[in-house]
């Protein structure tokens, strides 16, 4: 008598066939979850048993393997869920803490220096400790108004604020500056010598690209970006 049922093909095939079924998650469907994964593994595998070949039927291991697949689909679908999770709530705990910095000034990389009523304040990011420190501040022809050099200056961020003083001992009128800074470690020049420009934070956003915090003296800072918060 022949077999109208439609047999399954070789050794191997239906396994993968199922996990190609029901490991097709996107971008489309990423919403689907992990109970609807297993009824449709269960749907395919059972309508797999009803039409086999009778003449040569799946033995017990081939049965074990696909369950066994089944369970490790499931736990990765599980995995991502809570991973996603995760991520919402990281998202949502950055944006708590983003907000914590509206109205505090902070330090973030940088060459502007603002000098308002005769105060300015910027810094210097150190990735390694150095023996000689130089710091330039230049007017916006580029012309050193005021030098400091350091001595012995260890690793870290350090704020600074100038006064506004000249080297010649004059007032420097108010406006932009920017400061250029270098280092000296064993008679070489240094790496890692930094000048960090200063804002104070207005706002915060929110969006696909995670938190922003808007410094208007700096632009658009994410909590990586900031060195110190004074």
């Amino acid at each position: 008598m022949a077999v109208t049922n439609t047999p399954v093909t070789g050794a191997g095939s239906p396994s993968q066939a199922l996990l190609n079924a029901v490991n097709t998650r996107d971008g489309s469907n990423a919403g689907k979850n992990v109970s609807a994964d297993q009824d449709k593994f269960m749907t395919l595998l059972i309508t797999q048993l009803k039409n086999q070949d009778p003449l040569n039927p799946l033995d017990n291991a081939q049965v074990t393997s696909q369950l066994a697949q089944l369970q490790t689909v499931t736990g990765i679908n599980k995995l991502n869920e809570t991973i996603e999770s995760l991520k919402k709530d990281y998202a949502a705990s950055a944006s708590l803490q983003a907000t914590n910095l509206i109205n505090h000034g902070v330090l973030a990389a940088g060459k502007n220096l603002q000098l308002a009523s005769g105060k300015g304040l910027f810094g210097v990011e150190l990735k390694n400790a150095v023996d000689t420190l130089q710091i330039d501040i230049k007017n916006a022809s580029g012309k050193v108004v005021h030098s400091l050099s350091l001595q012995a200056v260890d690793a870290g961020t350090l704020p600074l604020a100038w006064d506004g003083k000249m080297d010649d001992g004059t007032s420097a009128p108010d406006g932009m500056y920017s400061v250029a800074v270098s280092g000296t470690l064993g008679g070489k020049a240094a790496e890692g010598v930094q000048a960090l420009t200063f804002g104070t934070v207005a706002s915060v956003s929110t969006g696909s690209g995670g938190t922003k915090i808007n410094v208007p003296a700096i632009g658009q800072l994410s909590m990586d970006d900031i060195k110190q918060v004074l």
